[in-house]
């Protein structure tokens, strides 16, 4: 990355209706590299179009001065305010810092919230069950701390969590009452786990010379959950999956949708309300 601060951005403005259609950034004489394009681009063909009309597009430079990483920033902004009526391709640099476009009529995780959508594979096996996880209020990952147990770390009180299994569907949606722990340090009504009626009785065990090795577990407070029986998912419909332990859902958009319609939830309403919203309990 430059670090020189000779980069400007510049607007190309269709004459025959003063409206930006092209941003860039460059230094020298990039702003004017584009007159001669001779691709079948937007962009080109909306230049060409100018030209036939005996005009020539306006070309301002709109900041000057600026890093590469500066002119970079502003650039995007501008392509990201105006969204399709340019002719840019290229999303831009940044992308992922700026809010998915047509969204402003409603709030965000990520965006508008302090916390967060996210999907948690609940990964059973030998260790785990989601029967365990629905009636004791949890989620859980682990058996290699690098792998697996340390991603429930990134999960803070007041997430929204969505419990997802494997060749089942979504089961579960709840908000995060409490960070991580090991299963150990783990309590239901003053109980350890070990003393409890699990369907998978091996959760509890630990590697004696390593206890990071074990299971896991962050208590959730579900909101709304179903059996594995009825568990949520329509085939082929893009719905979001991933083996990893946890992922943001903040730019799946169809995925929050459907989750949305499926276990009669508002997202935002969870969020907007924070930890207030453990108060509730619902079990489809």
């Amino acid at each position: 990355m430059k670090t020189t601060n000779d980069f400007y951005v510049y607007v190309y403005i269709d004459p025959r209706n003063l409206r930006e259609f092209y941003y860039g950034k460059g230094r020298g004489d990039r702003r004017f590299a584009h007159l001669s394009d001779a691709s079948d681009s937007d962009k080109a063909k909306t230049i060409q179009a100018i030209y036939v009309e005996g005009l020539e597009p306006i070309i301002r430079v709109v900041a000057v001065g600026l890093s590469e990483e500066e002119a970079l920033l502003v650039e995007k902004t501008l392509i990201w305010k105006l969204g399709t009526t340019l002719t840019n391709v290229a999303t831009g640099h940044f992308a992922d810092k700026f809010r998915p476009h047509n969204t402003l009529h409603k709030s965000l995780h990520g965006f508008d919230f302090a916390n967060g959508v996210f999907y948690v594979n609940v990964g059973e096996g030998e260790h785990r069950n989601w029967d365990d996880c629905r009636k004791y209020g949890f989620v859980a990952a682990g058996q290699s701390w690098e792998k697996w147990g340390s991603k429930l770390y990134s999960l803070n009180p007041g997430d929204v969590v969505v419990a997802y299994l494997k060749d089942a569907g979504y089961v579960g949606i709840g908000i995060v009452a409490e960070s991580a722990c090991p299963v150990d340090d783990f309590k239901v009504q003053g109980r350890g786990i070990s003393t409890l009626s699990l369907v998978q009785p091996q959760m509890h065990t630990t590697t004696p010379n390593d206890p990071k090795e074990g299971e896991h577990l962050v208590r959730v407070k579900w909101l709304s959950s179903c059996a594995r029986s009825d568990a949520k998912w329509t085939s082929k419909s893009g719905l979001f999956t991933t083996p990893m332990v946890v992922a943001n859902l903040e730019r799946q958009i169809d995925t929050l949708d459907f989750l949305e319609r499926e276990f009669g939830v508002s997202f935002q309403e969870i969020l907007s309300k924070g930890v207030k919203a453990l108060s509730r309990r619902k079990v489809a």
